[in-house]
């Protein structure tokens, strides 16, 4: 696949055929103008809302729901088999929507908004509903459901509904796990009528925080922002050995700050770097598998992250900047594991970089795009101001829109210089000058909203892009917040049984007590003076957790994953002594990881689809290129100065840990790749091994073990690397 031949439709096509929330039904040209109108009008709801305040908690969250759910039952087909059918509108299914998809789609919008219309009278409904109360709850349930299912596939509906037939059979649970169990009306009253199911924390943070990032994404990749992360990594990693590998690092950790999706960044980035890396003799597999390794980095790299960042925000009760301190190193570590195991293979095999010819002109890129860059530079400097993440969103959003259309590629003139700071200056008024009356806010909004596009059309300035452009990205953004709206909801549904049946406990006891089970039958073949009992539970109870944490994401998204985990494994560690923060990061990481763990890595096949190699060895590769990021977690667990922020933090502990996993994670690559700076042999590659897991190890102790065991390899393989060129020298 030439990388001259892929423009903005085809990679949607890319996206589309490999992300199964983005496989939307064929409409009729009326029922996509009504649609798109939807779209545009949910994105344009929580643009306005972002800069001028959020509605009551229950309406926002209800306008939102609502939204999503009707938009669903239009756009996504009830089987996938109707994906390829031509848009023909018939009686039975006019714009090519079936009646049933119409009526679904009126229903849920209906029984969601109910909620925010009889908010008044809850405080003396709740724990009483009336039979107006069930059938509008049993509609919503049962829609919900179904819409998740379309938009995602079944192993989250199914998930919600193993927990659904928990809470109402109760008694027929052995053990711990009976409980006197719940009637349909107090099921649906508590996840219908409360803050405690489906209008919880994860549809809340989906509402406020996570659609606007997703749409500043859509918007600062199209007005080139990306396009500039992609120039500035070729120069920084393009011409050194296996040069297109090295890019497809560094481009999906910087692309990934916007995107934070892996199947989006997999796409985007991989259709420029993995042609580029079968082009220089990578293989098939392992092109594909590096840009899918590198791409999962995207929902972990700060500033933006993924979706559930902002549910730690909600969970933990911690400010925005404090998620992002603590990312930081954590990302870090598995782009350079992937980055090193990228090196080790290119050495191994002679792999070249990139020529000049192949190379992007970076002063000529810079000076291009250089712009693109101010609405990230304000989202991160109101980001850490302490402001509200959603204005961040607003100001970016803004900002990427005043870019786009008062700059251009090709260089501009004083006229596109005025309207830049001009469109500037009012949004710094508007987010910086403390301006309290509403009315005033507004008045220097529609100022802007008018001024700047009015000025462009009058001067007949060209920008980057234009207003269709600008709708479309609204458009596209609300695309893309769809199922994750769904999915939150639908998760609502689990954590609704959960705190209605206390199952969160039990399961932390029945965990904790099959780790300890495990540590004493482990305790008798493993030395005390290395591991006590505690410290032997705990690491079983991660290990078991992360293992749940990935086969849990082979069916659902990281985001769904992270919340069950954060309501059913989190207290377990908690328990276990595990600061709230650590663990919680913990579940993320491993949800994380499954975009890269076969069966189901999505990741992974989207870019085995680009490079044409088989999903499942690519998936295999991809897993072992990331096995950083399996690692790490474990770590900053026993380590909780690696996330800075944690607490007990000290420079001590942090410099022996961050050291410790560099030397063992370039040991680890080492290991994996066979070749440190010649070819190892088997037991070499054993005792790589050895010493990498030594190394990454929290503590002093292990660390300097480790470096003792490395010591031989190092020193065998500089003698051979120097005999080697000596005998090619002439």
């Amino acid at each position: 696949m030439s990388t001259d031949t892929l423009d903005h439709k085809q990679l949607e096509e890319l996206e589309r055929k490999y992300d199964p929330e983005m496989r939307f039904r064929p409409l009729t040209r009326r029922a996509a103008t009504l649609t798109g109108a939807l779209l545009i009008a949910l994105s344009s709801f929580h643009y306005y809302t972002a800069g001028f305040g959020l509605l009551q908690e229950i309406t926002h969250r209800g306008v939102h729901l609502a939204f999503v759910l009707g938009l669903i039952f239009i756009v996504f087909p009830h089987r996938r088999a109707l994906l390829e059918q031509p848009a023909r509108s018939r009686w039975w299914a006019p714009g090519s929507v079936p009646w049933f998809d119409w009526l679904l789609a009126a229903g849920v919008a209906v029984s969601v908004l109910y909620v925010p219309w009889i908010f008044e009278d809850l405080a003396f409904r709740v724990g009483n509903p009336g039979l107006l109360d069930v059938v509008m709850g049993s509609i919503l349930l049962v829609g919900l459901l179904e819409a998740t299912r379309r938009a995602m596939g079944w192993p989250l509906p199914l998930i919600a509904i193993v927990f659904v037939v928990y809470a109402l059979f109760g008694p027929i649970f052995p053990g711990l796990l009976k409980h006197a169990g719940a009637s349909w009306s107090q099921l649906v009253n508590h996840q219908y009528l409360t803050s405690q199911g489906i209008y919880g924390v994860a549809l809340g943070v989906v509402a406020t925080y996570v659609f606007h990032f997703v749409l500043f994404g859509v918007l600062a990749t199209k007005i080139g922002l990306g396009q500039l992360f992609l120039d500035i990594a070729s120069a920084i990693a393009g011409r050194y050995a296996g040069g297109p590998a090295k890019v497809s690092v560094f481009g999906s950790g910087m692309f990934g700050m916007l995107s934070g999706s892996s199947v989006a960044n997999a796409v985007t980035v991989g259709s420029l770097t993995i042609p580029a890396m079968i082009r220089v003799g990578y293989k098939r597999e392992f092109a594909a598998a590096v840009e899918a390794a590198a791409s999962t980095g995207g929902q972990i790299t700060p500033p933006v992250l993924g979706a559930a960042a902002f549910l730690m925000i909600e969970f933990l009760s911690v400010p925005y900047q404090t998620i992002i301190v603590a990312a930081a190193v954590p990302a870090f570590m598995h782009f350079f594991g992937v980055f090193m195991q990228v090196h080790f293979e290119a050495k191994r095999f002679g792999l070249r970089g990139l020529t000049d010819a192949e190379m992007p002109r970076l002063r000529q890129s810079l000076r291009q795009r250089w712009p693109t860059l101010i609405p990230l530079v304000l989202l991160i400097d109101i980001l850490v101001s302490g402001r509200t993440p959603y204005m961040a969103a607003f100001a970016g959003i803004s900002s990427c829109a005043i870019v786009g259309i008062a700059t251009r590629s090709e260089g501009n003139t004083p006229r596109h210089w005025v309207l830049l700071l001009w469109g500037h200056a009012l949004l710094v008024a508007l987010v910086f000058g403390g301006i309290e009356n509403a009315n005033a806010k507004l008045a220097l909004f529609a100022l802007g909203l008018v001024t700047v596009p009015l000025a462009a059309r009058l001067w007949r300035l060209e920008g980057r892009i234009g207003m269709p452009a600008f709708v479309e990205s609204f458009s596209t953004g609300a695309k893309y917040a769809l199922a994750v709206g769904a999915a939150a909801a639908a998760v609502g549904i689990v954590i609704g049984v959960v705190t209605l049946t206390g199952v969160g406990f039990k399961l932390s006891t029945l965990i904790t007590g099959a780790a300890q089970a495990v540590a004493g039958g482990a305790g008798a073949f493993v030395p005390a003076a290395l591991f006590d009992i505690k410290t032997m539970t705990l690491f079983v109870a991660l290990a078991m957790t992360g293992i749940v944490c990935i086969l849990l994401g082979c069916g659902i998204p990281t985001t769904a994953n992270y919340i069950i985990m954060v309501a059913v494994a989190a207290p377990t560690l908690v328990q276990l002594g595990v600061e709230p923060l650590v663990a919680h990061f913990f579940v993320f990481y491993y949800g994380v990881l499954a975009d890269i763990t076969p069966p189901v890595a999505l990741a992974a096949y989207a870019a085995a689809g680009m490079a044409g190699s088989d999903p499942f060895k690519t998936g295999n590769m991809a897993f072992r290129l990331g096995l950083a990021k399996a690692l790490v977690p474990f770590v900053f667990v026993f380590s909780p100065s690696l996330l800075i922020v944690a607490k007990g933090f000290t420079l001590y502990d942090f410099v022996v840990t961050f050291v410790g996993c560099v030397l063992g994670i370039v040991m680890l690559a080492a290991a994996l790749s066979r070749f440190f700076l010649v070819e190892m042999s088997r037991a070499e590659q054993a005792l790589c091994l050895l010493a990498a897991l030594l190394l990454i190890a929290p503590g002093l102790v292990p660390t300097l073990v480790g470096a003792v065991c490395a010591v031989p390899i190092v020193l065998r393989h500089l003698l051979a690397r120097r005999r080697a060129l000596v005998v090619a020298a002439p």
